[in-house]
């Protein structure tokens, strides 16, 4: 069902966040400060490919707080935006729904993504 899952979403929608991803990760490596936060985003736009059978830890402390601000700011809002309208307009089926919440944990994601880690689902 993981490969299934995965194969599907890369035709509705997930290659589409993946480059949204990826855009925001080169738009924060063209300057040396921002090159951490640039490769943080390259690993999501990973993720979002294939997001089936993966699951997202959150945790963290001061410095991922300053960066996760930081990041909201400047790019989380937009790519949460994004993800979240594709979540609703996915979930407006039966079949779309599983497509849906793994946008709604992408648009998560976006809105907090330092400190969280990418874990296989048990």
């Amino acid at each position: 069902m993981r490969f299934l899952g995965n194969l599907l979403w890369c035709l509705l929608g997930g290659l589409v966040s993946a480059l949204s991803w990826a855009l925001a990760g080169a738009f924060w490596c063209i300057t040396i400060v921002g090159i951490p936060v640039g490769l943080q985003c390259f690993k999501f736009a990973s993720l979002s490919l294939f997001p089936f059978g993966k699951e997202i830890l959150y945790a963290g402390g001061a410095p991922s707080l300053l960066l996760n601000i930081l990041w909201l700011v400047l790019s989380g809002l937009p790519l949460a935006i994004g993800h979240a309208a594709w979540g609703c307009l996915l979930c407006l089926t039966i079949v779309g729904i599983p497509f849906g919440l793994q946008f709604f944990k992408l648009a998560r994601l976006a809105l907090f993504p330092f400190g969280s880690r990418i874990v296989p689902a048990a």
